[in-house]
């Protein structure tokens, strides 16, 4: 199974992606990670990524999902997937239903207060505002309220999975 637990910056994506991971015996990957020199001085200086500063991003992330397809290994991405076209990018290539969205979602206080109690390398806490803007909440997802510990929403997550319907998040 390939899960990419999507949601603006603070939702708790890495935290409870690497719970997950673990829970399910696959590997994580973060998909900050992955964002160009250029993107990463960009966030930096609280300046918002476009369209056109994403598309090579989500292409290389498309790539690592189809890896996961391909090779029958699955795993865990944490990755912020804020428009329907981001998530139609990194999906691409793979059969309906191979891919599953589970969006972690948490009041705007708890997220910012979560920002504030965190230093990142890139990510300006400035930015959330503008996540919040940009986010488009998916039809096709399973949508977690992200406001107890990781392994309690881990859990959350690995029941849900396993009743939905095949083919959908």
């Amino acid at each position: 199974m390939i899960v990419v637990l999507m949601g603006v910056m603070g939702a708790g994506k890495t935290a409870v992606g690497t719970v997950l991971a673990g829970e399910m015996g696959v590997q994580f990957i973060d998909a900050d990670d992955h964002h160009s020199a250029k993107n990463k001085e960009k966030m930096r200086d609280g300046i918002p990524l476009d369209d056109a500063d994403r598309k090579p991003w989500l292409e290389t992330l498309n790539g690592l999902l189809r890896q996961w397809h391909e090779s029958g290994s699955g795993g865990v991405m944490a990755c912020s997937a804020l428009k329907e076209q981001y998530r139609v990018v990194l999906r691409g290539g793979m059969p309906a239903g191979a891919v599953r969205f589970v969006m972690l979602d948490a009041e705007k206080e708890l997220l910012a207060k979560r920002l504030a109690a965190r230093s990142h390398e890139y990510m300006n806490n400035g930015l959330l505002q503008s996540q919040l803007e940009t986010l488009e909440p998916p039809q096709d997802a399973l949508v977690i309220m992200n406001d107890r510990p990781p392994r309690a929403i881990a859990a959350e997550i690995m029941r849900q999975l396993q009743h939905a319907p095949f083919g959908a998040a």
